[in-house]
Protein backbone atom coordinates (compact mmCIF):
# COMPACT_ATOMS: atom_id res chain seq x y z
CA UNK A 1 0.00 0.00 0.00
CA UNK A 2 1.32 3.48 -0.69
CA UNK A 3 0.31 6.91 1.72
CA UNK A 4 -2.79 7.56 -0.84
CA UNK A 5 -4.36 4.21 -0.56
CA UNK A 6 -3.47 4.64 3.50
CA UNK A 7 -5.59 7.82 3.40
CA UNK A 8 -8.54 6.69 1.48
CA UNK A 9 -9.08 4.37 4.08
CA UNK A 10 -7.96 6.00 6.96
CA UNK A 11 -11.67 6.45 8.64
CA UNK A 12 -12.05 2.57 8.36
CA UNK A 13 -9.10 1.47 9.68
CA UNK A 14 -9.90 4.24 12.27
CA UNK A 15 -13.43 2.73 13.03
CA UNK A 16 -12.17 -0.65 12.40
CA UNK A 17 -14.46 -1.66 9.92
CA UNK A 18 -11.66 -3.23 7.38
CA UNK A 19 -10.89 -6.36 6.95
CA UNK A 20 -8.12 -8.56 8.92
CA UNK A 21 -5.63 -8.39 5.90
CA UNK A 22 -6.25 -4.78 4.60
CA UNK A 23 -5.58 -3.85 8.73
CA UNK A 24 -2.17 -5.98 8.47
CA UNK A 25 -1.15 -3.89 5.53
CA UNK A 26 -1.97 -0.44 6.83
CA UNK A 27 -0.29 -1.59 10.15
CA UNK A 28 2.84 -2.45 7.24
CA UNK A 29 3.20 0.62 6.02
CA UNK A 30 2.42 2.10 9.22
CA UNK A 31 5.68 0.73 10.59
CA UNK A 32 7.85 2.69 7.50
CA UNK A 33 5.93 5.89 6.77
CA UNK A 34 6.35 8.56 9.90
CA UNK A 35 4.11 10.77 7.79
CA UNK A 36 1.11 8.26 7.90
CA UNK A 37 2.02 7.34 11.17
CA UNK A 38 1.18 10.89 12.53
CA UNK A 39 -2.31 11.36 10.45
CA UNK A 40 -3.38 8.31 11.90
CA UNK A 41 -2.28 9.28 15.59
CA UNK A 42 -3.63 12.54 14.90
CA UNK A 43 -6.88 11.50 13.80
CA UNK A 44 -7.33 9.11 16.43
CA UNK A 45 -6.56 11.51 19.21
CA UNK A 46 -9.35 13.94 17.43
CA UNK A 47 -11.64 10.92 17.62
CA UNK A 48 -10.96 10.17 20.84
CA UNK A 49 -11.40 13.62 21.98
CA UNK A 50 -14.57 14.42 20.31
CA UNK A 51 -16.21 11.24 22.22
CA UNK A 52 -14.79 12.52 25.50
CA UNK A 53 -16.10 16.39 25.18
CA UNK A 54 -19.41 17.22 26.74
CA UNK A 55 -22.17 17.37 25.16
CA UNK A 56 -24.19 21.29 25.01
CA UNK A 57 -27.48 21.36 23.90
CA UNK A 58 -27.96 24.25 21.38
CA UNK A 59 -30.52 26.65 22.47
CA UNK A 60 -34.07 26.46 20.57
CA UNK A 61 -33.71 29.89 19.11
CA UNK A 62 -29.94 28.98 17.57
CA UNK A 63 -31.02 26.03 16.51
CA UNK A 64 -34.21 27.66 14.70
CA UNK A 65 -31.40 30.19 13.02
CA UNK A 66 -28.99 27.79 12.09
CA UNK A 67 -31.83 25.62 10.20
CA UNK A 68 -33.24 28.61 8.55
CA UNK A 69 -29.84 29.92 6.82
CA UNK A 70 -29.09 26.48 6.14
CA UNK A 71 -32.52 26.44 4.51
CA UNK A 72 -32.06 29.61 2.46
CA UNK A 73 -28.42 28.00 1.41
CA UNK A 74 -30.37 25.52 -0.08
CA UNK A 75 -32.84 26.69 -1.71
CA UNK A 76 -30.23 29.29 -3.85
CA UNK A 77 -27.80 26.43 -4.70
Amino acid sequence: MDCREILEGLSEYIDEELADRTCREIESHLKHCYNCRVVVNTLRRTVTLYHEAPQHEVPGDVRMRLHKVIRLREESD
